[in-house]
């Protein structure tokens, strides 16, 4: 949840809680979108701003509250602004091992992550360029967190998770495709999705990509990716259950 106010965030909170095993709060978003609405990164130079927000859920709800925060301009500050934290009883802290200023390009600082860890008490997940299966155990050596979050590595090729290794990216990018016709994903996210898959491993200027932003439709990428067949069983499918 992205939020720069308390009431509003009780609000939202209570009308999906009983919907979800957690709530976490989102503290580490550099975007602009977000941080303009004095949310994500913003919330990370107003400790007294995210005590209210935690606090103010941490009182009026029975679901775990959690949030992410990224590194501060030092060790020693990123350590502070956790314990306090960590004060409000959340379940647990995830850490993204970059500063707000740095690139997705420049490497995440796994060992500023390992001094959380070792200040709190309560679990830390850390987060920050895990891109294959064998990541997960060395940045959990690195930091001694209990947990870890992964983002670009699962979007780029879900796969990842797979002890055997990751699968071709086309063959995971078809399948992809194939589930969110199954579940009607919605659209957007789909062709988001696959933009991201499409520019890390091609470039959207290619026939391709031009034909996924032009998509309007599971007609349309299952066309685009010889996926007809199936989408038309899956759709005859669901009619058939709707008229039954």
């Amino acid at each position: 949840m992205g939020t720069s106010d308390a009431v509003r965030a009780l609000k939202a909170a209570q009308m999906v809680c009983k919907d979800v095993a957690a709530l976490d709060i989102n503290m580490g978003c550099p975007k602009s979108f977000s941080i303009s609405g004095g949310m994500g990164a913003a919330l990370l130079t107003k400790p007294e701003l995210i005590h209210d927000i935690l606090t103010t859920l941490k009182r009026n709800l029975d679901t775990p509250v959690t949030c992410k925060i990224r590194l501060l301009k030092s060790s020693q500050d990123t350590v502070e602004l956790a314990r306090r934290i960590e004060k409000t009883g959340v379940s647990a802290l995830a850490v993204h091992g970059r500063k707000v200023a740095d690139r997705p390009r420049d490497p995440a600082k796994w060992s500023e992550i390992a001094d959380v860890v070792a200040a709190l008490s309560v679990p830390v997940i850390a987060n920050g360029d895990v891109f294959d299966y064998e990541d997960f155990e060395r940045i959990k050596v690195a930091t001694g967190a209990s947990s870890l979050m992964v983002a670009r590595g699962a979007l780029w090729n879900a796969s990842i998770f797979s002890p055997q290794g990751k699968l071709p990216w086309e063959d995971v990018k078809r399948e992809y495709v194939r589930k969110s016709i199954l579940w009607d994903n919605d659209i957007k996210s789909t062709k988001h999705t696959l933009k991201e898959m499409i520019m890390h491993y091609s470039c959207l200027e290619l026939p391709e990509g031009k034909a996924v932003i032009k998509s309007e439709s599971y007609a349309d990428l299952a066309r685009l990716y010889g996926e007809d067949k199936y989408y038309e069983h899956v759709i005859k499918q669901r009619l058939s259950r709707g008229s039954g």
